[in-house]
């Protein structure tokens, strides 16, 4: 159940973020042929779940999956008995001035490229609390209500963009009724607050468990953490570990192949993602990593402003997705887009700022050097 919205939804959720593609540039649409029978096989693999946005996918995503969910309820006439009430439909609104008729523009747009009646789920886009204070509470928390009130929206929720803390103040609102959040393996700050949220009934629809794509590819420091389980690559482990969690209601995966649909949705099916004693032997791998993690560079960012422009922080912590969880292909990635916007480790001309402001005393200027020659190597 998602929370107390009375909606019963499936552990993997579809995230239309990452469909396939046709076209290029500005004119690139989702590729229905692809798209459509994808997520057709997700619904009959019994996800219900399914995620969108106003930008998504070239701001077509919306669109493409009011088709995928039209057309396949549609085929209800072949006696298949399908009904709207079995798709569970997510979107969002990234409005936050002032002007109400924007806001309701964006409902009303996005319920004519869904080609729905209303909308189950409807989120406040990457909400934080000086958003929520600021803008949602004296006057998008009206509209919502009202739209809610017309029967245009369902349940009002939020993706959400910040620390822990702001979830808990979030979740005592009781302005929300689920939270789309960030969790996965890489990045566990909500852990605790997400179980707080669970215990006040609140949904939990974790997107990016497979953090942004960071593990979407092998590293045999992570898959060490389980050996002989039977688990065979990083992001099945990745999903896995949030699917585990018991406080999470939906995984959402960006899913952009049929073997993604199948192979997500296997994973899924296993009444057991982990067993008790493989996640406490997980997060005991973790801490033990973090601390490591830490002992270089714990992301302080007291080091920032660089006199010269150099992404210190960000450096530092690509370095560690390859030195310490074996990340190497992600952390070269990542530093070449850090290099090409001129920010990289090679602009370092050892003013030795960096050093008078870090509370670690780290020789910032040698481990950049350091860096600089394992992700540029």
């Amino acid at each position: 159940m998602l929370g107390r919205t009375g909606l019963k939804v499936s552990q993997l959720g579809f995230g239309a973020m990452r469909l396939p593609m046709t076209g290029e540039g500005e004119g690139a649409r989702v590729n229905r042929e692809l798209s459509t029978p994808m997520i057709h096989r997700a619904f009959e693999m019994g996800v219900n779940y399914i995620d969108t946005a106003v930008g998504y996918c070239n701001s077509d995503s919306q669109r493409a999956v009011g088709e995928a969910v039209n057309a396949w309820i549609r085929q209800s006439g072949a006696g298949l008995g399908r009904k709207r009430s079995d798709i569970v439909v997510s979107t969002k609104n990234h409005y936050y001035e002032e002007d109400e008729s924007a806001w309701w523009k964006n409902l009303t747009d996005s319920l004519e490229r869904l080609g729905l009646d209303y909308i189950d789920i409807y989120n406040t886009h990457g909400v934080n609390w000086e958003k929520y204070s600021k803008c949602v509470e004296p006057r998008i928390g009206k509209w919502l209500n009202r739209a809610k009130d017309q029967g245009l929206i369902r349940h009002i929720c939020t993706s959400f963009h910040d620390n822990a803390e702001a979830l808990r103040k979030l979740v005592d609102t009781d302005r929300y009724e689920s939270f789309t959040i960030q969790y996965n393996l890489l990045d566990r700050q909500l852990e605790e607050a997400i179980g707080y949220a669970h215990e006040k009934g609140k949904g939990i629809v974790v997107m990016g468990p497979v953090a942004g794509g960071r593990l979407g590819v092998q590293s045999e420091v992570l898959m060490k953490m389980l050996p002989g389980a039977g688990v065979e690559k990083v992001p099945e482990l990745a999903l896995r570990f949030v699917l585990s969690n018991p406080n999470v209601t939906v995984a959402l995966s960006g899913m952009g192949t049929m073997a993604m649909v199948d192979e997500n949705a296997a994973i899924a099916a296993d009444p057991v993602s982990l067993s008790d004693e493989q996640r406490r032997a997980i997060d005991s791998h973790l801490t033990r990593l973090k601390s490591m993690a830490d002992l270089y560079c714990t992301g302080c960012q007291y080091c920032m402003p660089c006199d010269v422009k150099v992404n210190v922080a960000g450096i530092f912590a690509n370095y560690n997705l390859g030195r310490v969880y074996g990340l190497w292909d992600v952390a070269k990635a990542r530093y070449a887009d850090i290099v090409r916007n001129n920010q990289g480790a090679d602009n370092c001309v050892q003013c030795y700022h960096c050093l008078e402001k870090c509370p670690q005393h780290l020789d910032i200027p040698r481990q950049l050097a350091e860096a600089h020659a394992a992700m540029r190597g």
